[in-house]
């Protein structure tokens, strides 16, 4: 029986949830800038509301403290400072992904199709609930039909959303993928920040992943004097460092972890801005070239990228910058390589990362 408890609308009600919701999401794009700080996250959106006037006797900094706090997304640790949950963490992949796809507009970043699990595939007898994204076309009839019976009954007979259940596809192929992401110091050079749009992009390709194809696989690795494997929580929390950009060490790496990969596409996903600067010698040591585009630290890195591609892994390099000097290598290294290149300015790279993955997960790469 479904129950309805109506009341006489409040505008200031409303009026404090919707404000509520606007700050959230700026709460949470501040925990992407300040690598998953929520204290100094909180510190700056006082600033900004003081500055803006958004808090006063109708709503309060420590109202929304409060709100956050119920919401589950953040709680103090053992030591009383406030640490983002794992609900936090799910929460800005989710909105991360929600804000990649609903800032796509038609023709903006080549053809777009909502994804929905297995397209193209064959249809399975098991069924699951229907989640945003999956096609219609797939809805199970007889499965949705029976589980509202089992909730209200044949006397009072509707159909909610809860109730929908949609046939699970077979996937034509899966696909494993490593993203490397660039986090020298030129990330933040010149007071642009490139680092936070590229954790967005990770977040949503996470979320992406997560949600629509969970047979595909997704690593991440950080690359700056040396490369590692970060897990997908962690993904808030890193930062920029005074690195160089050893690019080799992050595709030595990622060749590494497709290698014990059993999906039958492989790719690797690159977002920089900067020109390879620093390579591994065999000692362990890094040799450096902070000017960058060294001859021996490019052709190093040039190997790499063949050796990629004799292993059937094309790599898709995402700039960053239009530095024609920059532009020109990555020309070559593409070629070289014969993946593919996109250059993006920092707030439509999302909407790129996340078409090309669905366009080519469609085909076999190799």
């Amino acid at each position: 029986m479904v129950e309805f408890r109506y009341s006489r609308f409040d505008p200031a009600a409303a009026s404090r949830e919707q404000l509520l919701k606007q700050l959230e999401q700026v709460f949470h794009d501040l925990l992407l800038r300040t690598s998953g700080d929520v204290q100094e996250a909180l510190n700056w959106l006082e600033r900004i509301g003081r500055h803006h006037g958004v808090f006063d006797e109708h709503l309060t900094m420590e109202e929304f403290e409060q709100h956050v706090l119920g919401r589950g997304t953040v709680a103090p640790d053992g030591q009383g400072v406030l640490r983002l949950t794992a609900k936090g963490e799910q929460a800005l992949r989710t909105e991360s992904l929600q804000a990649v796809f609903g800032a796509l507009q038609a023709g903006a970043a080549g053809e777009h199709r909502v994804p929905s699990a297995g397209e193209g595939g064959e249809r399975l007898p098991e069924t699951r609930e229907w989640k945003f994204g999956d096609a219609m076309s797939q809805l199970d009839a007889g499965e949705t039909l029976r589980s509202a019976l089992r909730r209200s009954g044949i006397d009072d007979l509707s159909i909610l959303e809860e109730d929908l259940r949609v046939h699970e596809t077979e996937h034509l192929s899966s696909c494993a993928t490593v993203m490397l992401i660039d986090v020298s110091h030129s990330m933040v050079l010149y007071g642009e920040d490139r680092i936070t749009p590229a954790k967005r992009v990770a977040l949503a390709l996470a979320e992406l992943i997560r949600s629509q194809y969970p047979k595909d696989s997704l690593e991440i690795v950080l690359f700056g004097d040396e490369a590692e494997v970060v897990p997908i929580d962690r993904l808030p929390y890193i930062s920029v460092g005074p690195f160089h950009t050893n690019t080799r060490a992050g595709l030595r790496l990622a060749q590494e972890l497709l290698r014990k990969k059993r999906q039958a596409n492989r790719q690797i996903v690159m977002i920089t801005d900067g020109k390879p600067s620093a390579l591994t010698e065999r000692d362990g040591t890094i040799y450096k070239n902070p000017f960058g585009l060294d001859e021996r630290v490019v052709n190093k890195t040039l190997d790499e990228a063949a050796a990629c591609r004799r292993a059937g892994i094309p790599v898709t390099t995402f700039m960053l910058t239009e530095d024609p000097v920059l532009v020109e290598f990555i020309d070559t290294f593409t070629s070289v390589n014969r993946g593919r290149a996109y250059y993006s300015a920092t707030d439509k790279v999302g909407a790129f990362v996340l078409v090309d993955y669905i366009r080519n997960r469609r085909r076999k790469l190799r």
